[in-house]
C-alpha cells in the first residue's frame, strides 16, 4: 500500500470490528455494574470490593512490595 492509497474496504473493516468491541465492552461495564449493585443490595461494601478486585489484579511479588512500604510508611507517621 503506498503513502497516498488506502484500501476502502480493509479499513472500514478494522472500524466495524473496533466499534463492536466497543459495544460489547459497554455491555460487560454494565454487566459489573449491575453486579456490584447485587452485592450492595446484599450488604456488601462495594468500595472494599473494587479495591479487593484492583488489589488481585496485581503482580503478587508488586502487590507485598507496595504493602511492606504501606507498612513502612505508616510505621514512621507513629499512632494518630
Amino acid at each position: 500500500m503506498g503513502a497516498n492509497t488506502l484500501d476502502g474496504g480493509h479499513l472500514k473493516s478494522f472500524i466495524e470490528r473496533i466499534e463492536r468491541l466497543e459495544e460489547e465492552k459497554k455491555a460487560i461495564a454494565d454487566d459489573i455494574k449491575d453486579v456490584y449493585a447485587e452485592a450492595k443490595g446484599n450488604g456488601y461494601d462495594v468500595k472494599i470490593m473494587r479495591k479487593i478486585v484492583s488489589i488481585r489484579k496485581q503482580d503478587a511479588t508488586k502487590r507485598r512490595e507496595e504493602e511492606e512500604i504501606l507498612d513502612l510508611y505508616l510505621s514512621a507517621l507513629g499512632p494518630e
